[in-house]
Order: structure tokens, then C-alpha cells, then sequence
């Protein structure tokens, strides 16, 4: 009878230290391979019996993932946060990977979560979409900053409005912040439109997910919301609890406060706006 064998991975640029342990945690294999698929996967080939692996969540976790994943019994991807037992001792490529394959062989890793491929168009769509709304609010908050470095009040939104730009541009009397504030304005421009362009790839291909339709027909929820809880949560059957599920989602109650004080007829009083509320 074939025993388990338990592959620890310290996955890096170019190289990747494989450590592996049977089940009694005698070694097995110890070796470096290329960061490539092909030689991870005749690695994994060339060993006989159910082959556990782990790795932990890093830039190249998720096409690792996806390589190694038809070829073995089980992949961890666990969170490097959680793992204090490789901060014990000696710390190198080499221990980190059977640390690793001893952790995984005695059932002391948590794993994190990778999705289905039939998502994963929608989550790119998704990152591509809120890494650009990002990038959209540093660069408005760029050029708020400009202008109130120098005194000049900023309130609302009209400092971004094209057909006001100009008298705000005015109100700059240095040269160079003038001209830094231009080139902001260019680029909240080509952000915005690839912004736009990002949003409408993203929902047309959230429409071919019928869990989107499902959510849609939740009151408040719209259909870019729809789309991020699809590409983020994958399915709700992986949370123990509802609880859990809809706090993921980002559908908690969260509370938002902003200039609590304000100046009115030259004094300073506590301002009535009322306290954002996220459902």
C-alpha cells in the first residue's frame, strides 16, 4: 500500500525549494526546481502514492495553484500570517520548506481560499475595475491636497469639473504647483475613461454568471455590488455562518464620519450632516 507523502513548496522568482516527508514525517525528497510548470509538474509526477502540497499565498500562488492542482491529492495554499512555527529557528529556503510539509503532514495549516476557474475572467474584470477607482480617488485626493497646502479651500467636487478648471487654475500663483495640478487634471482624465471602459467590460461579463442575476433581485443591491460579491466570495457554501458570508461581502453595517466640525458665519460648530451608513 502506497503511503501519503507531504510536499512543502518556498515558492521564489526563479527557484522553487521542494521539501517532502512521508507519513511518518521521514524525508522523502529534497530539491530545487525552476519556477515553471512543466518542471513542477514531472516533479510531481515522478512521485508515487497521494501527494499532499503546500505553499504559501504569494504574487505566484494562484497559477501555482491551477498547475499543480490536477496532478496531486490535496493543495494547501496557506497564509504565511499564520504560520509561527517558521519563525522558530533557522531562517532559509530550505527549513521554511520542510517546516511546511511538517505543518501540512500534521493537519496545522490554514488554507486559504482560490476559486473556481469558471469565475476567473470575472475577478480580473473585477481587480481591473477597482485597482482604476483607486487610482481615480489618489488622483482626485492629489490634486485636493494641491490646493488646500496652500490655503485654498476645496469643498464638493467642483475643483474636478472640466469646465471649471481653469479658475481654480488661477488660484495657484506658483508656476510649478499650477502646472502640477495640470497634469493632475490629465491624469483624472484618461483614469476616469479607462475607469468607465473597466466597468462596462466587468458587468457585461457578470451577466453571464446566473448567481449575479440571483443577487440582483436583492433590494439596494446593484449590479456592480452583484459583480464584486460573485468575483470575491466565489460561492457562499465555503462560510460556516450567514453572519460570516454577508460580512465578507462587505454587506455589515459600516459607519462613516468626516469633518465633524464646520465654519459657519465665521464660527465653529459641530456639523449636522448625518453619519454615513453602509448596509
Amino acid at each position: 500500500m502506497k503511503c501519503d507523502k507531504y510536499m512543502g513548496m518556498d515558492v521564489r522568482q526563479a527557484t522553487t525549494v521542494v521539501d517532502v516527508v512521508d507519513a511518518d514525517g521521514k524525508p522523502v525528497l529534497e530539491t530545487i526546481v525552476a519556477t515553471e510548470a512543466a518542471a513542477i509538474i514531472r516533479l510531481v509526477q515522478s512521485l508515487s502514492g497521494p501527494l499532499h502540497v503546500t505553499f504559501e499565498e504569494t504574487t505566484q500562488a494562484a497559477w501555482l495553484y491551477e498547475v499543480v492542482r490536477a496532478y496531486v491529492t490535496e493543495v494547501v495554499v496557506c497564509d504565511p500570517r499564520r504560520n509561527k512555527l517558521l519563525g522558530e529557528g533557522s531562517k532559509a529556503d530550505k527549513p521554511d520548506a520542510r517546516k511546511l510539509a511538517e505543518l501540512l503532514r500534521a493537519g496545522m495549516l490554514r488554507s486559504v481560499y482560490h476559486g473556481h476557474e469558471a469565475t476567473r475572467k470575472l475577478k480580473e474584470l473585477v481587480r481591473a475595475y477597482e485597482t482604476l477607482s483607486i487610482d481615480t480617488e489618489r488622483t482626485m485626493v492629489r490634486i485636493k491636497a494641491v490646493y488646500r497646502g496652500r490655503g485654498i479651500p476645496t469643498p464638493g467636487r467642483g475643483v474636478y469639473q472640466l469646465r471649471k478648471r481653469d479658475q481654480w487654475l488661477e488660484k495657484l500663483s506658483e508656476p510649478g504647483a499650477r502646472q502640477r495640478v495640470a497634469f493632475l487634471y490629465e491624469e483624472l482624465d484618461l483614469v476616469r475613461s479607462l475607469r468607465r471602459r473597466a466597468k462596462q467590460a466587468m458587468l457585461v461579463e457578470s451577466r453571464a454568471h446566473r448567481a449575479v442575476s440571483l443577487l440582483r433581485t436583492i433590494p439596494q443591491l446593484g449590479p456592480i455590488r452583484c459583480a464584486l460579491i460573485v468575483a470575491t466570495v466565489d460561492t457562499p457554501h465555503r462560510f460556516r455562518t450567514k453572519r460570516q458570508f454577508w460580512s465578507y461581502s462587505g454587506l455589515a453595517v459600516v459607519t462613516h464620519m468626516s469633518s465633524e466640525y464646520e465654519i459657519k458665519e465665521g464660527r465653529v460648530v459641530r456639523s449636522r450632516k448625518p453619519i454615513a451608513t453602509r448596509d
